[in-house]
């Protein structure tokens, strides 16, 4: 079982994809496929969760373990070519990691708040703060190693 400093289980908050309604998640039951408390469909942690600027910072803050995070464009050739290799860590890392993505086309104020101007770049959060930061792509096991860190 995950846990953190402080001996108790470690958590990932989420916000329902279907009803919008913010779910506290056990992680080391991540990969049980846990349900909305509200609406009962499923919580998608096997995949990247998809941010934005109303999202991004509760996620964030109110999770326990590591956020890596992807912010990209759908018109990035490079951003399409690491594509890949985020939706494989975030079914590897369910439960220690939680990978998500943020379009900064569609979330440019939280892109402009963290100094995005190339894209893709990769930032590593734990306990609410950056970590680690990657610009370009990169591949996979350039990836891993920033969560190592975490």
């Amino acid at each position: 079982m995950e846990t953190t400093a402080t001996g108790a289980t470690a958590h990932i908050t989420v916000r329902c994809q279907f009803c919008e309604t913010w779910n506290r998640v056990d992680a080391a039951r991540a990969s049980d496929r846990p349900k909305c408390g509200k609406c009962g469909k499923p919580m998608l942690l096997d995949r990247p969760l998809h941010l934005n600027d109303d999202t991004f910072a509760r996620t964030i803050a109110g999770s326990d373990v590591p956020v890596l995070v992807d912010f990209y464009a759908d018109w990035c050739g490079p951003c399409k070519m690491m594509a890949p290799s985020i939706d494989e860590l975030a079914r590897e890392h369910q439960g220690t990691a939680l990978v998500a993505k943020l379009d900064t086309d569609r979330a440019q104020r939280t892109a402009a708040g963290f100094g995005i101007r190339g894209i893709p770049t990769t930032i590593l959060f734990k306990g609410g703060r950056e970590v680690a930061r990657q610009t370009g792509a990169v591949p996979k096991a350039a990836l891993e190693q920033m969560l190592e860190r975490g």
